[in-house]
């Protein structure tokens, strides 16, 4: 797991992981935390970026799987950046550090592509515990935040309850259990192996799923599971 960071957006790039992190913290605190990354098994900072279009430039050229973002860049909200990163590297997780506690704050930045969400006084292992997560697929979020994003999914378009049915009604039986791995947080390759079929067929029917139910990635896909009892709560 490959880790890069910069005086403004910190990159964790290349085997695993890419991190983010803007001009909040002093040079210092940088360092910390990249021994911090570094010091974690499999990972290394490779890369640092300053600036919004630095980052956005990078991301032309390095493949990476995760972006730790700062929420509070300069003193600004950053959560108009994560739908730009998610563009820039469709393939790429988001997870943001931030100050506030703000369920809010952390609502809006899930709603916009964002899987994990950390809070600056976490400790530091949290912080390591959160990018494996992520990596893995498996959402970070506080129970509140998670709450308020179920009970708004299950409370959309209250008139359209029938069509949702249809959706969910026109799974089959294997689409269903990818579903529920994917809750799980198993990655594609886990899943083919727990279903004895290949990961082109995973990703086929990933690719099924997405149409059926009308969702653009995993994150969304684990939130309307949830809302919709396709797949259990993690205890």
């Amino acid at each position: 797991m490959n880790v890069s960071l910069t005086k403004e957006l910190e990159q964790i790039v290349e085997q695993k992981v890419k991190s983010g992190m803007y001009n909040s913290a002093s040079e210092v605190v940088r360092e910390g935390l990249r021994m911090l990354i570094e010091n974690h098994p499999g990972t290394k900072v490779v890369a640092m970026a300053s600036t919004r279009s630095e980052a956005l430039e990078i991301l032309t050229r390095e493949a990476c799987d995760l972006i730790i973002l700062d929420l509070e860049l300069g003193g600004y909200s950053a959560t108009s950046f994560i739908p730009q990163l998610r563009e820039a590297a469709r393939n790429t997780r988001v997870l943001v550090l931030t100050g506030s506690r703000d369920s809010a704050i952390h609502q809006k930045a899930a709603q916009l592509g964002a899987m994990g969400v950390v809070l600056k006084e976490d400790a530091a292992d949290l912080l390591l515990k959160a990018i494996e997560k992520v990596y893995k697929g498996e959402a970070w979020l506080e129970r509140v935040t998670l709450g308020n994003l179920l009970f708004q999914m299950s409370n959309q378009d209250k008139d359209s309850l029938d069509p949702r049915a249809k959706k969910i009604s026109s799974l089959t039986d294997r689409e269903r259990q990818v579903i529920a791995l994917i809750a799980e947080g198993l990655k594609n390759r886990q899943i083919a192996e727990r279903l004895f079929i290949s990961p082109t067929t995973v990703t086929h029917h990933l690719s099924s799923i997405y149409s059926k139910l009308g969702v653009s990635d995993r994150l969304e896909l684990v939130i309307y599971a949830f809302a919709n009892k396709l797949a259990k709560m993690p205890e």
